[in-house]
């Protein structure tokens, strides 16, 4: 192997994961809110009536149920989210942003998330793709397909969600 490539390889990866981290520690530090509770109240702000299904913000995430359950309830402890019961289905409780959500979400000013949708903006279609066929180049390359989008990992210890 070489050791070069691999170092090369390594760092950039490094480089990567070091940016995320240093977004969620500010994010944390800033507005009180981990970057997956974040995501979740920009979801629902995108979404018809600022709200959704448990299951639909699963699969927005790519958590498990349980990781998801855990950020909805912090967030509703907060007064961000609220979950309200469907009047014709029983079963559904929808999760809905609150104003306190909406108005946290203002606040964010310029993420990481932000600066990535705006770079992103700038860029044609094929660009696009070819961004997203490295990042699933890279997924193939380490073999990290199934592997959970959260949580964060930190030298040895996780940023809650």
């Amino acid at each position: 192997m070489n050791s070069h490539k691999y170092s090369e390889i390594m760092i950039s990866v490094r480089k990567i994961v070091r940016a995320i981290n240093l977004e969620s520690k500010r994010v944390e530090k800033n507005f009180g809110i981990s970057v997956p509770q974040l995501l979740t109240l920009k979801y629902l702000k995108e979404k018809p009536d600022y709200k959704s299904t448990m299951r639909n913000l699963r699969e927005f995430l790519s958590l498990n149920a349980s990781t998801v359950t855990g950020i909805v309830s912090r967030l509703e402890a907060k007064g961000y989210v609220a979950r309200l019961p469907d009047p014709v289905d029983k079963r559904s409780t929808p999760i809905v942003l609150t104003s306190k959500g909406d108005v946290l979400i203002k606040k964010t000013n310029m993420s990481l998330h932000e600066r990535i949708s705006k770079n992103l903006e700038a860029i044609d279609e094929d660009e696009y793709q070819a961004i997203l066929g490295s990042f699933q180049t890279i997924i193939n390359f380490l073999n990290i397909h199934d592997l959970d989008a959260s949580p964060i990992i930190t030298g040895g210890s996780e940023i809650m969600d």
